[in-house]
């Protein structure tokens, strides 16, 4: 699972692709589960999304640009919100956050969990109700805690023992009582990439429930008078697709829940199951909807609660993911095709493109599969396998491992990635000094920017080397 240092498929050689991927019977159509819901081709083969032609988008806005659906973005909002009713949803934050998708995340009846004091700036920037605000973070520092605590944040996920000594003081100065959450591990490791696996025991976050730290801190945060507990809080991993890990994640909580009712006398009224629901990056991805999620989660903690013969807390999630990931795609500029013959008389295609891993470092950082169309026009050339890739001086800076473009594609053409709403612009970068590209919105036909481009300007206002 691990990724090679020098980037993901270094030095692989083939011209067949992985098994999943199979030629298309149109290169131009568009695989639909993939792609935001007002995604469609035109007659003439160019992309449009939210009634807008990438063509013109690029014109004006130019490239790379990450383009954020807005229609797609709220109607999967809503359709948690609707299908977990009797939940309470946040939206992670983490996944993509500015001030736009803070406000839009409220009007749609969601919370907002935040790990940062950045990103709670931004909630706040945005005008949200404090107390729909949710606070993680392993290692939050105490100006972070004191601005949580100042501004109202409904929940605090504490982390450590430390970090429960450090609240208990910031509180007692400022009088006030701090709601606590406690992040448990449940030593269940979801399948998924080890570095974005979350739940088992040898990793940074969270109090082991096996270890007995759980019910430890739990046990402090109770006795504390400056704490208001609320509950446990559990994430097992990212992209999961199998609600098995929650299962067995909901049993040994549940029971911790259990425990501290019988032997504390105290019944948390909280319980946070987090998210890490999966979405389709390719064909071989099978997401879950919201309503069958719902339908499984409730049916887990129901039975469990009624197992260990608990009162059935208030249950939350976290998706992030599953709401802007599809939302969201990127579109870039090629600017060289190469054709680079390999072993055993293969050859393969380097497609080229005026962006790459300081856009989207998922690819060389987790080895992550996309997908991709050509966005500028029709083709009839036949399928060829592609490499999509970036400008970095890295041989891993690929975009997009393997893929079926026409094989006429050329320089100027626009290439067009779904799934690049969760995680790629939160972790985008100036590596080789490249200025970070921008969110533009997309509905009803019209554009509007929601993050700026950067400039050389912005870059060179940081160094203060200068004379």
């Amino acid at each position: 699972m691990r990724a090679h240092e020098a980037g993901a498929l270094h030095a692989q050689a083939g011209h067949r692709g992985p098994a999943w991927l199979s030629t298309p019977r149109d290169v131009n159509d568009l695989v639909p589960q993939l792609w935001s819901s007002t995604a469609k081709k035109s007659a003439e083969g160019s992309l449009v999304i939210g009634g807008v032609d990438l063509r013109d988008l690029v014109a004006e806005h130019g490239s790379p640009a990450y383009v954020l659906d807005e229609d797609d973005f709220r109607s999967r909002a809503r359709a948690f919100k609707h299908a977990f009713k009797d939940f309470d949803v946040y939206y992670a934050g983490k996944a993509f956050l500015c001030t736009t998708i803070v406000r839009w995340v409220m009007d749609e009846g969601l919370n907002l969990d935040i790990c940062s004091g950045g990103e709670l700036a931004v909630a706040l920037r945005a005008g949200a109700d404090p107390k729909r605000l949710g606070f993680h973070g392993n290692n939050k520092s105490e100006s972070e805690l004191a601005r949580a605590l100042e501004a109202g944040v409904g929940r605090i996920i504490v982390d450590s023992q430390y970090e429960i000594s450090r609240l208990i003081e910031l509180a007692r100065e400022r009088n006030r009582t701090a709601p606590v959450m406690i992040r448990v591990t449940a030593g269940v490791e979801a399948h998924t990439h080890e570095y974005i696996a979350t739940a088992h025991e040898d990793q940074k976050f969270g109090f082991s429930i096996t270890s007995g730290a759980a019910f430890e801190a739990v046990a402090r945060v109770n006795e504390a008078p400056e704490l208001e507990l609320l509950g446990l809080h559990s994430h097992i991993g990212s992209q999961i697709f199998d609600s098995s890990g929650f299962e067995v994640a909901a049993k040994r909580v549940i029971a911790l829940h259990a425990r501290v009712s019988d032997e504390l006398g105290v019944d948390m009224p909280d319980l946070d199951l987090g998210g890490g629901f999966g979405i389709a990056y390719t064909t071989q991805d099978d997401p879950s909807d919201p309503a069958q999620l719902a339908t499984e989660l409730g049916k887990i903690v129901e039975h469990e609660c009624r197992a260990f013969e608990v009162e059935m807390p208030r249950v939350s999630i976290e998706p992030g993911r599953a709401i802007v990931g599809p939302a969201m795609c990127t579109v870039y500029s090629v600017g060289t095709v190469k054709e680079v013959e390999l072993d055993y008389g293969a050859s393969r295609s380097y497609v080229s493109v005026d962006g790459g891993m300081s856009d989207n470092i998922r690819t060389a950082l987790y080895d992550a599969d996309y997908s991709c169309t050509l966005a500028n026009r029709y083709s009839d050339a036949e399928p060829a396998l592609a490499r999509v890739v970036g400008k970095h001086c890295e041989s891993g800076d690929i975009v997009v491992k393997d893929e079926f473009l026409p094989s006429d594609v050329r320089p100027g053409d626009l290439i067009a990635v779904p799934g690049t709403g969760a995680y790629c612009r939160s972790m985008a970068s100036n590596y080789n000094h490249v200025p970070r590209p921008p969110v533009i919105a997309v509905k009803d036909g019209r554009t509007r920017v929601v993050v700026r481009r950067e400039t050389e300007d912005d870059l060179l206002l940081l160094d203060m080397g200068a004379e």
